[in-house]
């Protein structure tokens, strides 16, 4: 897309005010929440009791319904939690704290072709490890992890999401989100990502969130084709239209063919700015997936001074955009999510210090990935309001690629 295009289809990327969304007013809510904190130790070897618990699950079991105050719960570093987590709408301000250089391990094994109890296939969203639906939920130092043995590219029900994220106004810290397809479900809502690992294979940043990246490592772990965003900006889901992933000061590495992301739906937004490419990035990198016309659509595709080897935006699809800077300016800092109202960092400080020190265009320390995933990590689906059930990959996806709208080879994907 050049600048003249743009300039033409300026109106299908217009997004809406931070004072439309109200992102201006300060969230009484939250400032409320904070002032009446409390923090409960979770230690599969402790003694159970008001304020200490062995299990994740035990204690969310007692956040009352319509919870008012911020819960922190202080996972023992080095702990691994077997547990599938389901947090509810109805309990909002709980934070997963651990020590990032010896983080608390949250996992599970679920894929898309798990059976549940009615003996069907669980699906994406019911693969999940954690699952957050509540609103303002907080981490900090934890590994969220999918351990299912990693399915072959394009296999069915392959899926394996180790963390989702449906409730708004959440904040993920120095952890490491681990998977293989589909690892990390950004859903629904506003979230910030700051200083985190993220790793799989296809897919595996994809939803609808309104989302914003800063300082993560993102790494392939397949040795074939690798798909990093699968984003699903709509006009026709609720709450999907001012949708899109932006990241800042990133580090993309790993192994395969790695493509930026490719267009689940006609309205994809997806922004890379200051973000360091290594090699394996596919010089196209994009893929318009099932759009015919991927040039004519609403897909927004854009980088910003990045850098690395990866990184060449001339040899791009001629529908992504080399941003000027006037166009990057509204994607690149916390206000792209409004984060002034809301983002406290993980000590729990005034929001405003937070929204000081995330803004600027400081490089953070990216994590980068152990041998072992996790230690060297620095770092509201419910029934009722259901949208469509994830991308699924076809049986002749990954490794025998198609034929992509720019002439490029891309992973095959069916959606469901």
């Amino acid at each position: 897309m050049n600048q003249e295009e743009y300039v033409e289809k300026k109106a299908l990327h217009t997004m809406a005010t931070a004072e439309e969304l109200g992102g201006k007013k300060l969230d009484a809510n939250l400032t409320a929440a904070e002032e009446a904190k409390v923090t409960w130790v979770i230690d599969p070897k402790g003694t159970p009791g008001d304020t200490t618990f062995t299990t994740i699950t035990a204690a969310l079991e007692k956040v009352p319904e319509g919870n008012k105050k911020r819960v922190i719960l202080d996972l023992k570093p080095g702990a691994e939690f077997r547990e599938k987590i389901f947090l509810n709408l109805s309990k909002p301000f709980i934070t997963f704290k651990s020590d990032p250089k010896n983080p608390a391990v949250i996992a599970w094994s679920d894929t898309a072709a798990t059976r549940g109890k009615d003996g069907k296939p669980v699906g994406t969203v019911g693969s999940t490890t954690v699952a957050i639906e509540s609103d303002y939920f907080v981490a900090h130092g934890v590994v969220f992890k999918n351990d299912a043995p990693m399915a072959k590219p394009g296999a069915e029900g392959g899926q394996a999401v180790a963390l989702r994220l449906f409730g708004t106004k959440a904040a993920i810290y120095n952890c490491t989100i681990d998977g293989g397809q589909d690892t990390l479900y950004d859903h629904k809502g506003l979230h910030y990502i700051k200083d985190c690992l993220i790793m799989g294979s296809v897919d595996f940043i994809f939803g609808f969130g309104r989302s914003y990246y800063e300082g993560c490592t993102i790494v392939s772990v397949t040795k074939e084709v690798s798909v990093l965003t699968a984003q699903q900006r709509s006009k026709t889901i609720e709450g999907a239209l001012e949708s899109g992933f932006s990241f800042k000061n990133c580090s993309i590495k790993g192994e395969g063919q790695i493509y930026l992301g490719r267009a689940w739906g006609e309205s994809s937004r997806v922004v890379y700015a200051y973000t360091d490419m290594s090699k394996e990035v596919v010089p196209v990198g994009w893929d318009g997936w099932n759009i015919a016309k991927p040039e004519s659509s609403g897909i927004y595709y854009g980088e910003f001074k990045c850098t690395g080897p990866g990184s060449d935006a001339k040899k791009r699809v001629g529908w992504a955009l080399d941003l000027t800077e006037e166009q990057a300016k509204p994607f690149i800092g916390t206000h792209y999510i409004y984060g002034d109202s809301w983002l406290i960092p993980p000590d729990g400080t005034s929001t405003s210090s937070s929204s000081a020190s995330t803004s600027s265009n400081s490089t953070a320390e990216a994590p980068t990935a152990s041998s072992n995933s996790t230690a060297s990590a620095y770092k509201k689906e419910s029934s009722n309001n259901s949208t469509a059930e994830a991308p699924t990959a076809s049986s002749n996806s990954t490794a025998s690629a198609k034929t992509s709208n720019s002439g490029s080879s891309s992973p095959a994907k069916a959606s469901s």
